[in-house]
């Protein structure tokens, strides 16, 4: 996912609908066929995948897929929930926070319509990330939380930590993904990162455990800035900014 979906990007090529156009895709991307379109809520869209393309491919939670969302070779990108290559299957969450191609695109879908994407492709390496972990986002994190959420021990050193816009509306989607956490609102002023401080705090004693920090750069550097504060070394820190206001392309 990213502000619009996960992280937003644009192919680097000509923008012209045309045979140039075409001919990169086929030798860039990968096709695939949408599978089904399931509306978890007004702007959660879990989106399935299916098809050849998809068999070829090798993937590891917190790698990320460019799909091709518009003309040209404008792509948006996602963190891919689930990859089965010999089923040849994958599938996405989306956030539809904004009203950019890439929430178009979403919109605009039905089961059976083609698309085509770039990927797998290295964005967060967490291939040895192994509890005790905590990991901090906002909805643009539920796609890769719901990856790893398996990993996540039942104990008190482990979390799931997110900033969120309404929790009415994200807590279904996340008992949808068997992901649970706890989710504390926005507030106006980034206010509310105080409190988020407070609770990722509690986790800095133990010494075995990693913080992932996900989601809006600016709360990753608050939240990071934090955890130095706390004595957590920057060895324990995995940090990965899937959007910012008013950016695209900071992947």
């Amino acid at each position: 996912m990213s502000s619009e979906t996960n992280e937003a990007h644009t192919v680097p090529a000509s923008q012209a609908d045309g045979r140039l156009t075409r001919t990169l895709v086929r030798w860039l991307m990968r096709p695939a066929v949408i599978a089904s379109v399931d509306e978890l809520s007004d702007r959660f869209r879990l989106i399935s995948f299916e098809g050849e393309g998809l068999r070829a491919a090798a993937w590891r939670p917190g790698q990320k897929i460019q799909v091709k969302v518009g003309g040209g070779l404008t792509a948006r990108t996602y963190t891919p929930i689930s990859w089965d290559a010999a089923a040849g299957a994958a599938s996405i969450l989306v956030w539809l926070r904004g009203e950019g191609p890439g929430s178009a695109w979403v919109r605009s879908l039905t089961p059976g319509q083609a698309c085509q994407f770039l990927g797998p492709r290295a964005s967060l390496d967490i291939a040895d990330l192994k509890p005790p972990f905590v990991l901090f986002g906002d909805e643009t994190s539920f796609g890769l939380a719901s990856s790893v959420a398996g990993l996540r021990p039942q104990d008190a050193t482990s979390a799931f930590l997110f900033e969120v816009t309404s929790a009415d509306e994200c807590a279904p989607v996340l008992e949808r993904l068997g992901v649970e956490a706890a989710l504390i609102e926005r507030r106006a002023g980034d206010a509310h990162l105080a409190a988020i401080e407070t609770q990722i705090e509690r986790h800095a004693g133990a010494a075995d455990v990693r913080f992932v920090l996900t989601g809006k750069a600016q709360s990753i550097q608050r939240v990071s800035r934090a955890l130095k504060a706390a004595g957590v070394g920057s060895a324990r820190i995995l940090a990965k900014a899937y959007w910012a206001p008013g950016k695209a392309g900071l992947d």
